[in-house]
């Protein structure tokens, strides 16, 4: 088993990649630099949108990205609003692509 990742290292580096790949993002909300959770809001930029948290698959025995929230951009920044509220330790990253890509399915952004 390996030791997690720091929440804000891998923020900086998910930042970084996203950058680097010329997708707009945005630190929505910055939460706990160690052992904070991460939720990722992809904004389609057409009123839509989708927001994705780890999760751990038991039968995978790996941590994945799951889709916690999907449809209108409003409901969606709702729904993100209320979870901040009840745990001011979340990060909320804003992704903003028309394709929605988001580089989660990418190696090394599984979060361990």
């Amino acid at each position: 088993m390996s030791a997690r990742l720091a929440s804000g290292v891998w923020v900086s580096a998910y930042l970084t990649r996203l950058r680097l790949a010329d997708i707009a993002v945005y630190v929505a909300a910055k939460g706990d630099a160690t052992a904070g959770a991460v939720i990722v809001k992809s904004a389609t930029l057409d009123g839509r949108a989708r927001a994705f948290q780890r999760s751990f698959d038991l039968a995978a025995d790996a941590r994945v990205w799951v889709v916690l929230a999907e449809g209108a951009e409003a409901d969606v920044d709702a729904l993100l609003a209320r979870a901040r509220a009840r745990d001011p330790d979340l990060w909320i990253i804003e992704v903003e692509d028309r394709q929605g890509r988001t580089l989660l399915d990418e190696p090394g952004l599984s979060g361990d």
